[in-house]
């Protein structure tokens, strides 16, 4: 009788532990042999490095990058921003809102909650990029509910209108290149980037102004291969950190924390030598989806 592996025996599959093991003592006692396989090797890190096996990325200026407290511009007014990225709309055609859900040809649902000088709740605007329609009025209200930094994004297709910052907190960025390489980069020494953000205050434009934040599991170690589109990835996210896109302060959705510092779509490698966790490599779309989550962040092979 051939012998039957039995695996999955550390839950991760599609076979529950418990049955695979009554399985193994019913073939066992059924005189049959079992094969019973050890659960693959969750690997975080890269073996040790020396400082002096440490180099820097080829073709990226420096090797760390330091952010401070957010300053808040004091530019334009939130209807100067919505008015330079609109074109009025003469005769709006017999449609929704997509914001307030009324009807194009008739009054902003925010008519008697905001009362700007100058915008009347029966106007309506074009995005000039992408074309789509609005009140204004309740564009200045979905800017006014944001970061206000000067940009407006399309609400139906997220089209960036303006240079998109986030609220991340202050923190350092380190990245170099260690000789060791990825599963699936056996050719590639990879890059290693390092985020540390510290535990701080909350800032005015964060959930809850003047109430302490947490930073759990930092300094957070991430991963990629040293190829030309990994450099290409580097150096987007690079950008990514300096407009404060990485992080952002809300609730953890692995333990539900509130009040910390989370991931803000942008996805990372944080697993070096397996992919137990999806955290990790061989991932060949990898790269191709973070460029993806990057320019819908606004940050693209133009910015460089």
């Amino acid at each position: 009788v051939p012998a039957l592996p039995v695996k999955n025996l550390n839950g991760t599959g599609p076979v529950h532990p418990a049955l695979a093991g009554m399985t193994g003592i019913l073939m066992c006692a059924a005189g049959l042999p079992v094969c019973l396989t050890r659960p693959p090797k969750l690997v975080l890190h890269p073996p040790p490095v020396s400082k002096s096996d440490i180099k820097p990325v080829p073709g990226v200026n420096g090797i760390c990058r330091k952010t401070k407290k957010k300053q808040l511009k004091k530019s334009k007014t939130p209807e100067d921003v919505v008015r330079r990225y609109i074109q009025k709309v003469k005769n709006p055609p017999d449609e929704d809102c997509t914001i307030c859900m009324e009807r194009l040809v008739t009054s902003s649902g925010y008519e008697g909650v905001l009362s700007p000088r100058g915008i009347k709740p029966e106007l309506v605007g074009k995005l000039g990029k992408c074309g789509h329609m609005y009140h204004l009025l309740c564009l200045l209200a979905m800017y006014n509910n944001g970061n206000k930094d000067g940009s407006l994004q399309c609400p139906t297709c997220k089209a960036i209108y303006g240079e998109k910052t986030g609220t991340q907190p202050p923190g350092k960025m380190e990245f170099h290149l260690i000789p060791h390489s990825l599963p699936g980069y056996t050719d590639s020494k990879t890059i290693r980037i390092v985020y540390d953000i510290p535990t701080g205050i909350q800032g005015p434009e964060h959930p809850n102004p003047g109430k302490k934040f947490t930073a759990r599991g930092f300094p957070r170690h991430c991963y990629l291969p040293d190829n030309e589109k990994g450099r290409k990835v580097l150096k987007l996210l690079i950008v990514a950190w300096d407009r404060r896109l990485i992080f952002t302060i809300g609730t953890s959705n692995t333990t539900g924390e509130s009040d910390t510092v989370v991931w803000n779509e942008i996805h990372h490698k944080t697993e070096f030598g397996s992919n137990l966790t999806g955290h990790g490599y061989p991932d060949p779309n990898y790269l191709d989806n973070v460029l993806a989550e990057l320019l819908a962040q606004g940050v693209s092979e133009a910015t460089l």
